[in-house]
């Protein structure tokens, strides 16, 4: 505790070195202070001091008295006769922070000095000021101790150079004792009028803003010092004091000094209408108190007593009321004022503390769970890995159970982004749309229908002439057949028999045309099916990042796909390609079958062009006669046998293309079924869907990641650490001191 420079003959500002009165801690016991160890006031404050050593001071605001007032307003000595605790006093010794007085009951008798550093300092130099803790078990040291703590905060000798006149640090002086009252007392610098070298404007702000910080707490009881020496119109307190407690329900007015007021003066007068409260009005009211003169500093507090209660009964100082005068019965009005604000206060500490509890427990759940060790780390990853490898199973199968699939988004395309997550649907949707195009689009020629077709080729025939018509004005990148007749198909095939004959008889083909032809007509597969191919891998990677971005925290999101997700996926459509590739080389190959689907279909094509043949012929031969007044067919049967022989392809180039492109016509839809299978099931299904489960984020995969990738990809960043060990520490506090406040509260009666 310091003094408050000054040349008034007080503790708190004396002109010349007095000899402090020092007294063993553990003698300090006084009758007076019994008035603030009622049976209800000691449990009520006993719950205010079990919450204030939880440390919830910082968090919520704990009811306490502050003691301020202008700069030699005589403050400290109010609080030193409240107390009854004799701070000894050093020259120029002035209050240059924040002192809290800590009183608490305890079986051992000792003191002990800390330093609670100012949040804004740097975390270096805060740790420096909480590592300062002093014990002491005799007053006499004291002064000491306040220097050394005055130097730790940087302070330096008034006037000094690069001396600071004032610190937000709070000094803290427990006093333990069995008998102590549990109590709390802040001693705040005095308010500045003017400023000098030693007490700049800064210092003069600095302190103001201290003050009224305190002040504003809406559980702080304000006693508001005036000196008496001074007018009070101009003593800055009071007008911060009623602006901070506007209806002044906070504040008790305390004067001091009535002793250098002339007696029988107007002025006199004005003080003692002031303490009846008839100036300047405050609910809780005035309190007068006479401080020790210059002569009287080695008086003992009974002495002191002593005397202020002889002062106040004389002159006019005999019409005030008892209970406003004197030390004894400040310390009967400040116990009642102490009683009636806390029990009013502790409901909405109660509050307080839960509200800010549960916004403390949603902060750390933000957070999400602890990942400060490899094990914590390793163990959330797996946590993620089998929610993501859960959802890509039900995806795979097609089980949208899982509440990340959500809703069916049903005025979207089916492979639109909303609704991407039912990934099976999306799939097949391509599947059947590949197999749609190679239908349409999978042949370089779309050759019209020949004697051969039958009646559901000819539909499907003019079906696909219809939609290729569409196509024509399709802006897709897909390749779109060019159409021929059935007399230019010939020819097509005509100029490539021609083009690749070998030892083959006239009128025959070998092999290697239907390959030719086939080769040729089948170019744009590997196109289709790289564009398929793509298009599949594509709604991969999106689905799975939407999976993580539902499974994985944000920051996991992008490690997780650097490290792998992205890797697993490339590679899953590397593998698709090179199968693909395969495929592709196994139809570069000689034609080869063993579906009897090929030989029934040459075999129908055959069969129905000799029945249109002879169909034809019949048609060419037959004679309608009248006998007897009716018509009667007959048959000629020359001219049949005419019109079969003409019906004969006599161009064995020809006839050899003709049976050449029936034969390639068959192989092509026979191997077009094989190839839509194929891609459909041995590259999307093998290599770009049906492995997801295992290769994305897998427990499998997780287990296989090295110390090294794990705390890559899941260790916290220093500031979410910090600000977790923050949250976690706050956490504790509020609710150790909500068990705290249960159990308090449990013994206290009303």
């Amino acid at each position: 505790m310091s003094t408050e420079g000054s040349s008034d003959s007080e503790w708190d500002g004396a002109a010349t070195p007095i000899t402090p009165v020092v007294i063993d801690p553990t003698a300090v016991t006084t009758s007076s202070l019994k008035a603030l160890q009622s049976g209800d006031q000691r449990k009520v404050l006993d719950i205010v001091d079990k919450l204030r050593r939880t440390g919830l001071s910082g968090i919520v605001e704990l009811p306490q008295i502050v003691v301020c007032g202008d700069q030699s307003s005589g403050k400290s000595s109010v609080l030193e006769a409240i107390t009854e605790i004799p701070f000894p006093r050093k020259e120029n010794l002035c209050t240059r922070f924040a002192t809290e007085i800590i009183l608490r009951r305890s079986p051992a008798s000792t003191i002990s000095i800390t330093i609670t550093p100012d949040k804004l300092r740097p975390k270096q130099e805060q740790a420096k000021l909480k590592a300062f803790n002093r014990s002491i078990n005799d007053f006499k040291q004291l002064p000491d101790i306040i220097e050394e703590a005055t130097q730790a905060m940087g302070l330096g000798v008034v006037g000094g150079i690069n001396s600071k006149a004032f610190a937000r640090d709070v000094l803290s002086v427990q006093i333990d004792g069995p008998d102590r009252p549990q109590l709390t007392l802040v001693d705040l610098p005095g308010l500045i009028h003017s400023t000098n070298k030693a007490q700049t404007e800064t210092d003069k702000e600095l302190i103001l803003n201290l003050v009224k910080e305190y002040m504003s707490n809406p559980r702080t009881i304000i006693l508001a010092v005036v000196s008496a020496k001074n007018d009070y119109a101009n003593q800055i307190i009071l007008n911060y004091a009623r602006k901070i407690d506007e209806n002044g329900k906070r504040t008790l007015g305390i004067i001091t000094k009535p002793d250098f007021l002339r007696e029988g003066t107007d002025n006199e007068l004005s003080w003692i209408e002031l303490a009846q409260n008839k100036d300047i009005y405050l609910e809780r009211g005035w309190h007068m108190l006479k401080n020790r003169g210059d002569d009287q500093m080695k008086f003992t507090f009974a002495q002191r007593n002593e005397d202020e209660a002889l002062f106040f009964s004389k002159g006019r100082y005999v019409d005030l009321p008892r209970e406003y005068v004197g030390i004894d019965s400040l310390r009967e009005r400040l116990s009642k004022l102490l009683l009636n604000h806390l029990i009013k206060e502790l409901p909405s500490l109660k509050e307080e503390m839960s509200t800010k509890l549960e916004d403390t427990s949603q902060e750390i759940v933000k957070l999400g769970e602890k990942r400060t060790t490899i094990g914590e780390q390793r163990m959330m990853l797996m946590k993620i890995s089998m929610s993501i490898n859960d959802i890509l199973k039900s995806a795979v199968k097609g089980y949208y159970e899982n509440t990340f699939f959500g809703a069916i988004h049903m005025e979207a395309a089916v492979d639109a982004k909303e609704n991407i997550r039912r990934f099976r649907a999306v799939v097949q949707h391509l599947n059947i749309k590949f197999a749609e195009d190679m239908r349409l689009r999978g042949h370089k020629y779309a050759v019209g229908v020949g004697p051969g077709d039958d009646d559901i080729e000819q539909a499907e025939d003019k079906k696909v002439q219809d939609q290729l018509k569409k196509l024509a004005e399709d802006i897709s990148f897909l390749p779109k057949p060019k159409s021929l007749t059935r007399k230019e198909a010939i020819g097509w095939v005509k100029k490539t028999l021609e083009r690749s004959r070998g030892y083959e008889l006239a009128g025959t083909f070998q092999p290697m045309l239907i390959s030719q032809l086939f080769w040729e007509q089948s170019q744009p597969w590997e196109k289709i099916a790289y564009e398929h191919i793509a298009n599949v891998a594509r709604i991969c990677k999106e689905f799975v990042f939407a999976v993580l971005q539902h499974a994985a925290p944000a920051e996991f999101q992008p490690r997780l796909t650097g490290l792998s997700v992205d890797t697993t996926l490339a590679s899953s459509l590397a593998a698709a390609k090179e199968e693909l590739q395969k495929i592709l080389a196994d139809k570069a190959r000689h034609p080869m079958t063993y579906n009897h689907y090929f030989t029934t279909t040459i075999q129908k094509q055959r069969q129905r062009k000799h029945q249109k043949m002879t169909k034809d012929a019949t048609e060419a031969s037959k004679l309608s006669v009248v006998y007897n007044n009716a018509y009667h067919t007959h048959f000629d049967p020359d001219k049949l046998e005419k019109a079969m022989a003409d019906s004969i392809e006599q161009d064995m180039d020809v006839f050899s293309s003709q049976e050449a492109l029936d034969n390639q016509r068959a192989y092509y839809k026979d191997e077009l079924k094989y190839f839509v299978n194929a891609v459909c099931k041995a590259v999307v299904e093998r290599h770009l869907v049906e492995p997801l489960p295992s290769i994305i984020l897998s427990p499998l995969v997780v287990a296989q990641m090295t110390d090294k990738e794990i705390e890559f990809v899941a260790a916290e960043p220093p500031e979410i650490t910090q600000q977790r060990a923050f949250l976690e520490s706050r956490k504790a506090m509020l609710e150790k001191g909500l068990d705290t406040f249960r159990e308090a509260m449990g013994g206290l009666k009303r």
